[in-house]
């Protein structure tokens, strides 16, 4: 009886040592009982789910990962919301990553409203609110941050919703994202939200490799139509002939015919250009009629819609409220001055009262002095009369009140460029593009059909519109075609911009070493891409083979190795080529020895070209780049000569005296110039050809080494063969193919582990300057550690050398600004840089990066850019403690911009403190912060 009881015993303390934790006896229960959380967090809702939303959200509570990729506005944050409701409800963890600022602000007050702030916490690097609830709203580079940091806040962690996470493709900070998947422990389970992407089903395969289980769901039909416009005049025309449209699904078919009447407009359009460029006289009309378009200018007939035409159809058609993307921060200030100047209202008095109470109550607390700087009343007046605008330049504070007022259906037209699309949740009834094309950072470019997708979604309000409407203004030599093509084409595919950083690398090594931290990077979504794409390669690689081995048959000889004879007969072509190529290479060296002993004034025959003949010599125009003469001929012709000119070395025949004050442009000059050579020339023998090609002057060991294989060729049986050149058109084949064939190879391996490769680069670098030694990081590199930057390793040398020791906290602040700032266009010109000690260390820093610079070339890589210091004026005077309105009218900046650039300043000069402990910059960086953190920065 006592042995029984003992055996129940100890199964009783077996059965506690396993007993399972929250997360296994719910999932205990599911199983038993299907989808319990799902069936009341549905009921919360006053419409029923659309499909893929209850499959993404069964699919989050069977433990699986999920990406769900669906059009803006289907409401695919439903899932990631689920994610959170489930956390709660079996005790772990849920964070939601963002990808800027203003989207996590904005999910953080959404979640706040529906679980209590108690339950929902906000970290965005300079704002913490409740970091250790249980829900966190963070931007993905604090996510970032806390793996490498081993936080304990990861504790307990069971959920991360990633939305936007399409924005991995981003240039400049997509990285960040592929870090975070790879490296969050594999008991989170990811729910991954997108817009829709042509490749969804390639990036889902990706998450199933690094994460486990994943299910990808795309969904393509909008929950609200979206019918496409264009706008000639003040008549709104339909895109595409109305048959063709899918009113279920709010898209059309690719290459749906377009409406005839906006062709035909396009046809008289395009006549009417012509006619007036052969006749360029103008032309009468009625002003405003599309059907009778007016002239303008050079008469050229137009059917380009204002904007006060615009609002003032879509008011009449109910359109309202509408987001007009105009790609220009001034054209959308324009724009909404525009509607000052013309007294536009779209608000009645009732919402007009309103407005202004929800303006004053919310930017009352800025500072008053800046509020005639930050343009307040003029914002003010034109939010009571239902427009606004929304861009970067903005203050902040500004774009949140534009936002809740949208919202609210007070604000019914707002002027906006692309940055809204960016996630924020401001649906429209109606969106326009006034033009479709926009600047890129460094041209003026064409949108993509992704971009046009991206814009065009937020149309149609989701239990609001019945339907929405996408109106494209119409514009001078407008294609219907091509825009049909843009409305049509759902080709928005995700490509990785993943590669890895300094700062990335001595993290990876703290945490992993440098073997298994190799391993992590070759699970990257670049890696897998790069990966996938040797696959076609490679079978072209296979056909190559095979193709390669038939001509090889074809040049069979039954004499011998007619491969064999062929490679020595290719190998007599190439030491000609080769002897001829040494030929004209020397040729070149003396012709470049030739021009470096010419002085000013002295006359040359230049031997070949359009200036081909006497020519004085004004400027030698040496340069290790290549040298450029500058001349003036006998025809009085001054132009910059090349290395083309001057096939041969040219000696001077002779030499005149040029005037000290010599213009090359200025046409009475050089006549005078011209009558002087030919003067000087008059009478000497000179010779104006081409050179011929010098034959015979073979190097005798190639010479000697030609000779021995063409005895051989003669020697070789199948020299003598009937079919011998026969034979040889197939071995060419084989050796055309064959070069191919191994340039394909070397393509093969460039892809094979390039993310690797690059990581090695990086590391030598790191070793190099000590940062990593093999395995381990240095001390120096703990600080790098903690540099999250372009710029990281400029940083980190230039707080190692101790470039800013001696600095004062505003000091400091105008040098690190040269690190973090960037301007935004080349053509806004060199900076203007402070003197003294913030110059003399801006310009250390630009020496320091060129030495960085020719370190990376020597590793093949080139991450750095170099420092801009067009930021460092504006941060030591805000710093030293000016006013706003001199600070921001001094530099030409907007409020949105100054406070971005401040924003960054402050995290960075965070960073730079954690990273130089036991240093005199530690103190200063963080005297700094609290000197920038101050007025509408503080508050914003």
């Amino acid at each position: 009886m006592s042995d029984r009881n003992g055996d129940r015993a100890r199964d009783r303390a077996r059965d506690d040592e396993q007993q399972p934790g929250a997360a296994e006896r719910y999932a205990s229960y599911r199983r038993n009982k299907g989808h319990p959380v799902f069936r009341d967090f549905a009921a919360g809702f006053p419409f029923p789910l659309d499909d893929f939303q209850v499959e993404g959200c069964k699919a989050v509570e069977d433990g699986d990962g999920v990406l769900v990729a669906a059009p803006t506005g289907a409401g695919k944050t439903v899932v990631g919301e689920f994610a959170v409701h489930l956390a709660l409800e079996t005790g772990r963890k849920c964070f939601y990553t963002t990808p800027i600022k203003a989207l996590s602000n904005q999910k953080y007050s959404d979640l706040v409203d529906r679980y209590g702030a108690e339950n929902v916490g906000l970290l965005t690097g300079d704002t913490t609110v409740n970091g250790e609830a249980p829900v966190v709203v963070m931007t993905t580079e604090v996510l970032r941050n806390m793996l490498y940091a081993r936080s304990r806040t990861l504790v307990g962690l069971g959920f991360v919703v990633m939305d936007e996470v399409h924005y991995l493709a981003d240039r400049s900070r997509g990285a960040v994202w592929e870090e975070v998947i790879i490296h969050l422990p594999e008991s989170v389970s990811v729910v991954s939200l997108s817009a829709t992407v042509s490749n969804a089903e390639e990036f889902g395969e990706w998450l199933e490799t690094v994460r486990g289980s994943t299910r990808t769901i795309v969904a393509e039909r909008r929950p609200v139509p979206l019918f496409q416009h264009v706008m000639v005049g003040r008549r709104l025309l339909d895109l595409f002939a109305s048959s063709d449209v899918d009113a279920a699904a709010g898209f059309v078919r690719e290459g749906a015919p377009v409406n005839d009447e906006l062709m035909k407009l396009a046809r008289d359009d395009w006549a009417s250009s012509r006619l007036m460029r052969d006749r360029r006289s103008p032309r009468k009309g009625n002003p405003g009629s599309s059907k009778n378009p007016r002239s303008v200018g050079n008469g050229r007939r137009i059917w380009i819609p204002s904007r006060l035409d615009v609002i003032d159809q879509l008011q009449r058609k109910n359109l309202l409220p509408a987001i007009d993307f105009i790609f220009s921060r001034a054209g959308c200030d324009a724009a909404v001055q525009q509607c000052l100047d013309a007294n536009l209202r779209l608000t009645d008095g009732e919402e007009r009262d309103e407005v202004i109470a929800y303006v004053e109550r919310t930017l009352g607390g800025l500072p008053s002095d800046d509020l005639h700087v930050l343009g307040y009343h003029d914002f003010l007046d034109a939010a009571s009369r239902g427009v606004a605008a929304h861009h970067a330049g903005m203050l902040p504070a500004f774009k949140e009140c534009v936002e809740e007022l949208y919202l609210r259906g007070l604000v019914k037209i707002v002027f906006a460029t692309e940055t809204l699309a960016l996630g924020i949740n401001m649906p429209a009834r109606t969106v326009v593009l006034e033009k479709l094309t926009k600047w890129n950072g460094e041209t003026h470019a064409d949108i993509t059909p992704g971009e046009y997708t991206q814009l065009t979604g937020r149309a149609g309000r989701r239990g609001l519109d019945v339907e929405g409407h996408a109106v494209v203004l119409w514009q001078p030599g407008m294609n219907p075609r091509e825009l049909a093509g843009l409305a049509s084409t759902r080709t928005y595919p995700l490509r990785s911009s993943f590669r890895p950083s300094y700062n990335m690398a001595v993290n990876l090594v703290h945490s992993y070493g440098r073997h298994r931290a190799r391993e992590l990077l070759e699970q990257s979504f670049a890696q897998f891409q790069a990966d996938r794409a040797v696959v076609g390669l490679a079978r072209q690689q296979r056909k190559a083979e095979d193709a390669l081995a038939g001509y090889a048959e074809a040049a069979q000889c039954h004499l011998g190795d007619f491969m064999e004879y062929a490679a020595l007969r290719r190998r007599i072509s190439e030491l000609e080529k080769e002897s001829s190529k040494v030929r004209r290479n020397d040729r070149r060296s003396e012709a470049e020895a030739s021009l470096e002993r010419l002085k000013p004034g002295d006359i040359v025959v230049v031997p070949v070209g359009k200036f081909a003949g006497p020519a004085v010599i004004v400027d030698p125009g040496l340069s290790e780049h290549g040298h450029r003469p500058l001349v003036i001929t006998a025809e009085r012709q001054g132009r910059r000569l090349a290395m083309m000119d001057f096939p041969t070395p040219v000696e001077p025949v002779a030499k005149i005296r040029l005037p000290r004050k010599l213009d090359p442009r200025n046409p009475h000059q050089r006549k005078d110039i011209a009558q002087a050579v030919r003067e000087a020339v008059r009478g000497l023998p000179l010779s104006v050809t081409r050179p011929k090609a010098e034959r015979g002057q073979v190097d005798p060991e190639i010479a000697q080494q030609i000779a021995a294989l063409r005895a051989q060729v003669r020697e070789h049986p199948c020299h003598g063969c009937a079919e011998r050149e026969d034979h040889a058109r197939w071995a060419e084949r084989w050796a055309k193919l064959d070069k191919d064939t191994q340039t394909l190879s070397q393509r093969i391996e460039r892809r094979t582990n390039t993310v690797a490769r690059t990581f090695d680069r990086v590391c030598e670098v790191l070793e190099a300057l000590e940062y990593l030694d093999g395995d381990e990081v240095t001390e120096r590199g703990r600080g790098l550690m903690r540099i999250y930057s372009d710029l990281d390793l400029v940083a980190a040398e230039a707080l190692r050398s101790g470039l800013w020791d001696d600095l004062s906290p505003a000091q400091l602040g105008a040098v690190l600004s040269a690190l973090v700032y960037e301007a935004r266009r080349p053509e806004d010109g060199p900076p203007n840089v402070p003197g003294g000690a913030i110059g003399a260390t801006i310009d250390a820093m630009t020496r320091l990066w060129g030495e960085l610079e020719r370190l990376e070339r020597e590793h093949r890589l080139d991450f750095l850019r170099k420092p801009d210091g067009g930021f460092a004026w504006t941060a030591y005077r805000w710093a030293e403690g000016q006013d706003l309105d001199e600070v921001i009218t001094r530099n030409d900046q907007t409020a949105g911009d100054f406070v971005r650039q401040m924003k960054q300043l402050i995290d960075f000069a965070g960073q730079i403190a954690d990273a130089a402990a036991g240093t005199p910059v530690r103190d200063n960086a963080r005297a700094l912060v609290k000197l920038l953190r101050r007025g509408i920065v503080a508050g914003d």
